[in-house]
């Protein structure tokens, strides 16, 4: 699993980029989501790497 936070606004950022920044769940700075680790979302956080911080091995707590 993967946490996935936002950590830069998307204000003057390319149209691909904010539409990644929609799909992975994000929408506001510090904002996070929690994605399994794939290829898919792998390539996603590759094309906005400078506006999110990532976490491996993130365990949920219930």
């Amino acid at each position: 699993m993967l946490k996935i936070t936002q950590t830069k606004s998307i204000i003057g950022r390319l149209k691909k980029q904010k539409l990644t920044i929609e799909a992975l769940g994000l929408g506001r700075p510090n904002y996070f989501t929690v994605k399994n680790d794939t290829p898919q979302i792998r390539g996603m956080i590759n094309v906005v790497k400078h506006l999110v911080t990532v976490e491996e091995d993130y365990k949920e707590t219930k």
